[in-house]
């Protein structure tokens, strides 16, 4: 099997969603990190890269020397692809960067600080050629993917209802003020853009609903706060939801919500039957129908969708969760490099979320601040 060389942006030492990154792109065996810029403290990078087995040559100072020295490498020596795994001000200016030097880019969520920038980042990811996906990990797992199947077949008929909910409490108290660096970055307008928890989490919320159900979100509003004593972005929020296709929801999305661990919920209502999902016990796939028993599906079980069933990893009854459904987006992302390397064009709707998917996020945190800010009015996507 042809591996795939990975380069990484952030994700050093004690970072938490770099050694998410570096787990799921190994779990299929299809990549491999050859090189990093994995702080912007030149030691901590060296330091980390000798941890990680890395050769000291190709630990970077910085990720604008990695991608030049990179791309002076010859073909089959020279990373393939760019993984970003750094606060959000600091996904735009290397992904830009990689793209514009001939590399593809996995980016980590949201796709950047500011809405411009995202709108930018698509035209230069369309304009490059290459490959880009965006880390909303929740579209990985086997029983979303069947959720999406079921809706798309029509099993559910018209869908008319969809509520999400995405509940942590672990900003619950000031813990942004201890010294600790995943609370600190995202509390920092600077650091995190516009939105909070808005942005966080509230963006998988949108990303998985939309994902899931094949529609769009048509308008908001949003009634969003920032409850921690303070804090300047919001750490909790309530949205109602208009889709394109004339379908009605409601969001709630909140890190101060006190006990709560990673509380991940999808329902959907259709004219035929509804489905519901949480990502803390993702093996069940609940479906409920007008006029038949409710039935439970679960990944590899009797029963379960193709569509599902692709991604499952081992025999039914053991659990996959968060690293495999980052493992599902990397190994998608991996197959698609690879066909794009042979010649082919890019795929116009790949199985993984997109630049376009990005620009979407942003569209929607930005929208979601404009309405609270004007008492909860409707704001168009």
């Amino acid at each position: 099997m042809t591996q795939l060389k990975m380069g990484m942006v952030g994700g050093g030492t004690g970072s938490f969603i770099g050694d998410v990154h570096r787990k799921a792109a190994s779990i299929d065996g299809m990549i491999s990190l050859v090189c990093g810029a994995f702080s912007s403290s030149e030691e901590k990078s060296i330091a980390s890269a000798e941890a990680l087995g890395i050769l000291k040559q190709r630990a970077y100072r910085s990720f604008e020397q990695m991608i030049k020295e990179e791309a002076k490498l010859p073909e089959g020596e020279r990373m393939d692809f760019v993984a970003i795994v750094t606060p959000n001000h600091m996904h735009f200016p290397p992904a830009k960067m990689a793209l514009e030097h001939g590399f593809h880019v996995i980016c980590d969520k949201p796709m950047t600080l500011t809405l411009e920038e995202a709108i930018e980042l698509e035209k230069i990811v369309h304009t490059s050629g290459k490959v880009f996906a965006l880390t909303h990990n929740y579209t990985g797992y086997p029983m979303v993917k069947q959720a999406k199947a079921m809706i798309a077949k029509g099993d559910l008929g018209v869908i008319r209802k969809i509520n999400v909910q995405y509940l942590q409490g672990w900003l619950a108290t000031a813990v942004e003020k201890t010294g600790q660096k995943q609370a600190a970055w995202r509390v920092d307008p600077k650091k995190s853009g516009i939105g909070g928890a808005l942005g966080d989490i509230g963006t998988h919320a949108e990303n998985l609903i939309e994902y899931i159900s094949g529609i769009h979100i048509n308008e908001l509003a949003a009634d969003v706060t920032a409850f921690g004593e303070g804090r300047i972005l919001d750490d909790d929020g309530n949205i109602l939801l208009r889709f394109e296709n004339g379908a009605k929801g409601v969001m709630s999305f909140s890190q101060i919500a006190t006990g709560e661990e990673n509380n991940l919920g999808v329902k959907i209502y259709g004219t035929k039957g509804s489905i519901e999902w949480y990502q803390e016990n993702p093996n069940e796939l609940v479906v409920r129908w007008l006029d038949q028993p409710k039935q439970i599906f679960t990944p590899g079980g009797n029963g379960g969708y193709p569509e599902a069933s692709e991604y499952v990893r081992i025999p039914a009854g053991h659990p996959e969760g968060y690293l495999e459904g980052f493992a599902t987006i990397y190994r998608s992302f991996a197959k698609e490099l690879l066909e794009v390397q042979k010649g082919k064009q890019p795929s116009a709707q790949p199985d993984f979320p997109t630049a376009k998917d990005g620009v979407r996020g942003m569209k929607f945190i930005y929208a979601a601040v404009e309405s609270s800010k004007q008492n909860t009015s409707w704001i168009k996507i």
